[in-house]
């Protein structure tokens, strides 16, 4: 019994059979290529830039008996802008400022407000006398906003 005619029906002819491989070459080949570069992307992070929070930190404390609030930025981290916000106004009709917040220039940058000033940033208001500062922290240009930290205070306890 002569098998050949029977192989080449199932397997094919010597013409036949080159088409199958060359096409599964080329196909492991991009399917490899496209699964490379998908797994950079995530590896790389080349993907979409989602953004990182602000980091940075800061010492809030207010003094009750003293009528002080006392920040100071500790650490940078990877913010590039600070600032305080919050109950308080400036209290200097002669030098008003052209923000209605404080700006911090780096780390040991220190900030005082007091209940009771007759110049400068002055925590207590003219309707209330409690309240909260906020301090916050940015590293995208000023477009989005980190809260790092606040601390409420009393000028009446």
């Amino acid at each position: 019994m002569d098998l050949s005619k029977y192989r080449n029906r199932l397997v094919g002819s010597e013409e036949e059979r080159a088409v199958s491989p060359v096409i599964g070459v080329i196909l492991m080949v991009a399917i490899t290529v496209i699964l490379a570069a998908v797994i950079a992307a995530f590896v790389l992070d080349m993907g979409d830039d989602l953004g990182s929070e602000a980091q940075a930190g800061a010492q809030m404390s207010f003094d009750e008996d003293d009528g002080v609030m006392s920040i100071e930025l500790t650490s940078e981290g990877n913010a590039d802008e600070y600032e305080l916000r919050g109950d308080y106004h400036y209290n200097d009709s002669s030098s008003v400022p052209s923000t209605d917040y404080i700006e911090l220039d780096g780390a040991g940058d220190t900030v005082t407000l007091e209940c009771s000033s007759s110049s400068g940033y002055q925590l207590n208001g003219s309707s209330t006398d409690s309240g909260t500062v906020t301090f916050v922290a940015s590293n995208d240009g000023g477009d989005s906003w980190t809260n790092v930290g606040s601390q409420d205070w009393d000028c009446n306890p």
